[in-house]
């Protein structure tokens, strides 16, 4: 693209070489910059998407000192991005050759308790109840295209008033060890890198712990599990333990019900099929959450009418 190429020069990165970055999800594409003025990432957002958000969240993170990738250049309208180059040592690689989980999930908890105690940007969207139906409503639209709405939608909205554990905050939205980079050279949290946090947006505390605890991509043990959310609320004392753990449930049978229906969403109309391969995990965190008593009605409503 000729706008790419004029940006790329404008900035000392023309001769750079280009090699594309596995995505994600999303519409965005990314490129590593090899043998420029410094390793960079370039960034591509389509306009339906655009890069203010992602440009917002970063100056945020940068002004609360962690270690968001440093931006080079922006230009919103053609929708492109250069950033730092933060490496390759996602949490999910470093675990995979053996790395300590232990201090790798508990330097994770201590950033998402960081970043909490800020006051947020003033800008966010908010992660209010209208939102978190639309996304539970992915599961029938997607997953169980044959089920009717109305009465998985009236059990939703009997629970959701029991997330909002705890003041306001920015949620991540997706906390997880691929969004993670770990950079034991920095000290304090600066050690985690913080990777795809552009669709933050301001609503309850407990959801970016279930999305850190409840991956959809790898495993993580329930003891360790447990060890994390004791540790987070030891960390809080603001927040009562059994109503937290309740959101906590409650959240991550929503987030869960969501993913089940993103995935299928994404092989079924956009021919993403390898998103299937991560629906037994998804699954079995679903059928945990849904063991909590609150969330009796809508365990009935999975046996009823898709079964887990």
């Amino acid at each position: 693209m000729i706008e790419t190429q004029a940006f790329l020069d404008k900035h000392g990165f023309g001769h750079a070489r280009r090699t594309a970055l596995a995505g994600d999800a999303s519409a965005r594409r990314y490129e590593r910059l090899s043998g420029g003025p410094s390793p960079a990432i370039l960034m591509h957002s389509p306009p339906q998407i655009g890069v203010e958000p992602f440009l917002g969240v970063a100056n945020w993170l940068h002004a609360c000192d962690m270690s968001a990738p440093t931006i080079i250049a922006a230009d919103a309208t053609i929708g492109q991005v250069l950033l730092e180059d933060l490496g390759d040592d996602l949490f999910s690689r470093v675990l995979a050759q053996g790395g300590d989980e232990t201090r790798l999930y508990e330097a994770a908890v201590d950033v998402l308790l960081n970043l909490q105690r800020r006051t947020p940007p003033q800008d966010l969207p908010a992660y209010d109840d209208a939102r978190l139906l639309a996304e539970a409503l992915l599961l029938p639209e997607w997953y169980a295209p044959d089920v009717a709405a109305d009465g998985y939608l009236a059990i939703w909205r009997a629970l959701l008033p029991s997330v909002r554990v705890g003041a306001p905050c920015l949620v991540y939205v997706d906390y997880h060890a691929d969004n993670l980079l770990w950079l034991p050279e920095r000290s304090g949290h600066r050690r985690v890198g913080l990777l795809d946090f552009q669709d933050a947006r301001l609503g309850p505390p407990a959801y970016d712990l279930v999305s850190l605890l409840e991956d959809a991509r790898r495993d993580v043990a329930p003891a360790l599990a447990e060890a994390m959310i004791a540790r987070y609320l030891a960390a809080r004392p603001d927040l009562e333990p059994r109503a937290f753990r309740t959101a906590y449930a409650v959240l991550g049978a929503q987030r869960n019900a969501k993913i089940l229906g993103l995935f299928s969403r994404l092989a079924r109309r956009d021919g993403k099929t390898a998103y299937l391969e991560l629906l037994p995990r998804v699954r079995a965190h679903l059928r945990r959450d849904l063991s909590h008593p609150v969330l009796a009605p809508l365990q009935a409503w999975f046996a009823g009418n898709a079964p887990l």
